[in-house]
């Protein structure tokens, strides 16, 4: 019997809008409602899962920043691991090669720091940081064909650059006094990302994984969301079989690939991610965490009846 519900957010619990659909909150009502707990996983930073969730009355767990920390119903901190300051730095060098844009996730604000290209010498400037913010939302979040004026004026961009924080170096992180969770990188070139990728990945440190396929998202090794979700689980009583998880792409690998009870993969994943999970349900457009809820309420001590 699923007694626990854990979804990962944007391209799963969230629609193309970035916002919960009314059918899915409550869908989540009626889980709670039944006794099951639910929790989101997601790559986002709490105050990122927070904008999501502002406008709903979801209580939840927090597995944050694709598993670098847990918060609890009361939006307590349970257990954090980021990386750390030499590994951020020695992963900056690595990049310094390549024309990427990177983003220093922590639990407060996004840092950014100069263009690590090498060629691209200069300190990050305000308009610097503010053309990064609109490639990144060009990239991820608005009609690439859109101006930067209309980006600019975006609410998305006023939400983003006030969260945002421009740093000279790497070292200043520390004066920050904030970990580092995760570090961000994208760009256009989907196959220098994926070299990106490759290399990073050869580091036994960290673990590298991605959201979409413009970008790459690193963590300290320990902090992915399924072996992060299995220790959560079970510190608070409950078996993996008793859990059903919900993803879309590379970032839920971890979670999808691993033997808890109901592995739901969407309609909308990425190549790759239905092959490893144990079901499918409909996209995140048609309310597919709302559907996979209903059938796990439905099924009770019994088969889910969703595609295998």
């Amino acid at each position: 019997m699923i007694k626990v519900i854990a979804s990962d957010m944007d391209g799963t619990l969230l629609g193309d809008d970035h916002k919960i659909a009314p059918e899915t909150q409550v869908a989540i009502k009626r889980a709670c409602d039944a006794g099951i707990r639910f929790m989101v996983a997601t790559g986002r930073n709490f105050r990122g899962a927070m904008d999501a969730l502002k406008d709903t009355d979801i209580t939840c767990d927090y597995i944050l920043s694709s598993g670098a920390e847990v918060r609890n119903p009361q939006r307590e901190v349970v257990k954090r691991t980021p990386i750390p300051i030499d590994l951020c730095e020695e992963v900056y060098e690595e990049l310094k090669e390549y024309p990427v844009s990177v983003i220093f996730f922590t639990d407060r604000y996004d840092y950014r720091p100069a263009p690590v290209h090498r060629l691209m010498e200069r300190l990050g400037t305000k308009k610097e940081i503010e053309d990064g913010i609109i490639r990144q939302i060009r990239l991820f979040h608005m009609d690439k064909n859109d101006s930067d004026e209309k980006i600019r004026n975006s609410a998305q961009f006023l939400q983003i650059a006030g969260n945002t924080r421009g740093i000279s170096d790497i070292r200043s992180l520390e004066e920050c006094e904030t970990p580092v969770y995760k570090i961000f990188i994208f760009a256009g070139d989907v196959d220098m990302l994926q070299e990106i990728g490759e290399k990073l990945g050869q580091n036994p440190e960290l673990a590298v994984a991605s959201s979409f396929i413009l970008n790459q998202e690193v963590t300290e090794v320990r902090a992915q969301k399924g072996p992060v979700l299995k220790e959560y689980i079970e510190s608070l009583g409950y078996t993996m079989d008793e859990v059903m998880v919900l993803g879309d792409s590379f970032n839920d690998y971890s979670m999808l690939s691993m033997d808890f009870g109901a592995t739901v993969a969407m309609g909308n994943s990425v190549p790759g991610i239905k092959e490893v999970a144990k079901y499918i349900t409909k996209t995140n457009q048609e309310f597919g965490v709302a559907w996979a809820i209903d059938q796990a309420i439905a099924a009770g001590d019994g088969e889910l009846k969703l595609q295998k």
